[in-house]
């Protein structure tokens, strides 16, 4: 298993803050955990604390963002969402502001925080916003390749990261690009179309399948919005069989963003990885991956579900 993508966040800001020094970090009292402590050590003239105030820290990086600095500001994504959605839409996207949220502890794999720290409806809610562009890496090596794009790009960036750690799957010399997935295994039976830390289950679940004579294709789309409609109207024709896996309700995510490409252009059966549009609870990552379907043996079951519909 490898690093965190908070982990490969932290790091990254570090790195950029040494090529631009426009760039400015800002947290809500959550830095050791967020990993901005490492740019606080590094640039401590640069790192704002605004306290446990998160409508207050995006309101505080649009200010900045208008002044040409290039703000990075993070919190747990339940509350740099969920709390300050109202400033994130208002005072970030319609103006177009050149802040970058940076959102960690996502999804279930927040564990033992429970219910209330387990963010499920955040990619739902930012790619709902316009002007905002809404990425998942799926480890830490695509993380720092995002990060290090969305210094250079001009616009609202949300960027989702995670406590657990999360198995790598980026190849060497990977660089991201804004609306292209990455494929990761090819085949020609079924498509696993994956983001963030579903994309190490959904290789585990290919290499499952194989043993059992299924070859499936395994496509990482890190890239919410934009999406790479080309990738999967590609998958559609190619395979005619589609599974969508995310640590995110079924509801308004990954899978949604892909049904909605695939209704309008190609559709085939499709199976939805995902939070049931339930609330998650406190437990071991691995234990919740398990009972919320989100587990590997999840996506295999999936996959040998939607074949039979082809």
């Amino acid at each position: 298993m490898g690093k965190a993508t908070r982990e490969a966040y932290g790091e990254a800001l570090v790195e950029i803050g040494a090529k631009n020094n426009n760039i400015v970090v800002l947290d809500a009292d959550l830095s050791k955990s967020t990993k901005t402590d490492g740019f606080k050590k590094a640039y401590p003239d640069r790192f704002f604390n605004v306290g446990i105030a998160e409508q207050n820290l995006i309101s505080v990086g649009a200010g900045l963002a208008a002044a040409g600095k290039v703000p990075f500001v993070s919190s747990f994504a339940m509350f740099a969402v969920g709390r300050a959605f109202e400033q994130v839409r208002n005072a970030v996207c319609y103006p177009k502001l050149n802040v970058k949220i940076c959102a960690t502890h996502a999804g279930i794999t927040v564990g033992e925080d429970g219910a209330t720290h387990q963010s499920l409806e955040d990619i739902a809610c930012m790619r709902a916003v316009a002007n905002m562009k809404v990425i998942v890496p799926a480890d830490a090596a695509e993380t720092k390749a995002v990060i290090h794009w969305a210094a250079d790009y001009e616009g609202p960036v949300y960027v989702r990261l995670g406590r657990a750690g999360v198995a790598d799957v980026t190849p060497e010399g990977y660089t991201f690009t804004p609306g292209k997935a990455q494929v990761l295994r090819d085949g020609k039976d079924v498509a696993i179309i994956a983001c963030g830390a579903l994309v190490g289950p959904a290789m585990e679940a290919a290499d499952a399948l194989h043993a059992k004579g299924i070859e499936a294709r395994v496509i990482n789309m890190a890239s919410i919005k934009p999406i790479d409609e080309e990738a999967i109207v590609a998958a559609a024709k190619e395979v005619g069989a589609i599974v969508t896996a995310e640590e995110h309700n079924i509801i308004g995510g990954l899978g949604a963003a892909v049904a909605e490409v695939l209704v309008s252009t190609v559709p085939v059966p499709m199976e939805l990885i995902g939070v049931a549009d339930t609330f998650g609870e406190s437990g071991t990552p691995k234990e919740l991956m398990a009972k919320y379907g989100l587990s590997a043996d999840d996506i295999v079951a999936a996959a040998e579900k939607v074949m039979k519909r082809k």
